[in-house]
């Protein structure tokens, strides 16, 4: 057992305790409070009056998929032999000895949802993990956590240089389009039988999709511009289908669209400069929008676009914006979990829930501050040797 005593606990879904006490147990959250029962033999941390959250998350990562530092050998994120490649994992394409995974822990990340590039228009499935271990079936936590999708420049970019569809943003909607109407029509055919000789001709790309048609997991569609976010949302409201978005730098534009239809978005990389025409005026407009109209939303560096470490300082910086502290914090921890479907796990510091918090030295969205411990399932992971 593990108890953390006279913290500042951030808890995020239930307020601050001022000098807290957290008592963990198998991996868990046991008990939080004031005062808890700590057994004799159990290890203790003082923290001595500094901070704990939970542990920081990254709703839309491609490390271990994408590997820091290497080339050739460790790019796996996109697929881009076909833009409908809904069949595959992103499980199947991480490498948890990605050293990236080191600076997530050093930076207080404890858990990532990992999807696919964007190149392709339906790319494949995306996977949520704990950073830690070397094994990457030990370290899910959902799996799949969504269908990832793409819209805008990146699909246009792949395959119409090679002469292939599609190469406009026409095509790339009528692919998307006539990939959801297969899977529908496949889903049905299904349903109908009532013999094996009823049932459809086995069909991988279908099969792969039953699970977004039958709403159980969401598709997540990469969508940037303005006209980008409209079409996606058209689309899968065409087809009745659970839906979040990525990205959304012109997501300011849409503030009252988005509301009334209460998507949940993953907004970001707020850091990077415009690196493309249908990015090159990010900033944090649409995050501060987002937070004062009340829809609902996350941070990501879509890493490695901006490296992952810097997530707790893009919320810091969204602060200096005008967004509210807490609101901030929430948009990295509890916001991530939601947008991930984890929820149920991690994101807050309830009992419970994976004991995966993060010991600061100061408060976690000034730029000055360093996770000091980092804690996964109970089990220190990180401990900053201070000099």
């Amino acid at each position: 057992m593990l108890a953390i005593i006279n913290a500042r606990i951030e808890t995020v879904s239930n307020g601050t305790i001022d000098n807290g006490q957290i008592l963990i147990e198998n991996g868990k959250i046991k008990a939080i409070g004031e005062k808890v029962s700590i057994p004799e033999n159990c290890q203790i941390i003082d923290a001595n009056g500094r901070t704990v959250t939970p542990g920081i998350i990254e709703a839309h990562a491609h490390i271990g998929i994408g590997e820091q530092g290497v080339g050739f050998e460790g790019a796996d994120t996109n697929e881009r032999t076909s833009p409908i490649t809904p069949w595959c994992n992103a499980l199947e394409g991480i490498n948890m000895r990605d050293t990236a995974f080191d600076d997530f822990r050093r930076a207080g990340i404890t858990s990532v949802n990992v999807p696919p590039g964007s190149a392709n228009i339906i790319g494949g499935t995306a996977v949520a993990l704990k950073c830690k271990g070397h094994i990457v079936d030990d370290a899910v936590i959902k799996n799949p956590t969504g269908m990832k999708c793409a819209l805008g420049e990146n699909p246009k970019g792949a395959y119409g240089g090679r002469g292939k569809m599609p190469a406009t943003r026409m095509g790339s909607a009528a692919l998307f389009r006539e990939t959801l109407l297969k899977a529908k029509q496949y889903l049905s055919k299904l349903e109908a039988a009532t013999t094996e000789q009823e049932k459809p001709k086995f069909d991988k790309q279908c099969e792969a999709l039953l699970p977004v048609m039958r709403g159980e997991i969401p598709l997540m569609i990469h969508c940037h511009r303005s006209d980008d976010i409209v079409t996606a949302v058209r689309i899968a409201e065409e087809f009745g289908v659970k839906y979040v978005l990525e990205h959304v730098t012109d997501g300011y534009l849409l503030v009252d669209f988005l509301k009334e239809r209460n998507v949940h978005c993953a907004v970001g990389p707020t850091m990077h400069y415009g690196s493309k025409v249908e990015n090159r005026d990010r900033d944090f407009r649409t995050p501060v929008a987002f937070a004062r109209a009340g829809i609902n939303f996350c941070f990501t560096t879509d890493h490695a676009v901006v490296a992952g470490q810097w997530l707790p300082l893009t919320a810091g910086l969204a602060v200096g914006w005008g967004m509210d502290r807490d609101a901030a914090l929430r948009a990295i921890t509890l916001a991530s979990a939601e947008h991930a479907g984890i929820a149920d796990r991690v994101g807050s510091l309830e009992v419970g829930k994976d004991a995966d918090l993060v010991i600061w030295s100061g408060d976690p969205l000034d730029f000055t501050t360093f996770a000091d411990v980092t804690i996964i399932d109970g089990e220190i992971v990180y401990e900053r040797e201070v000099r």
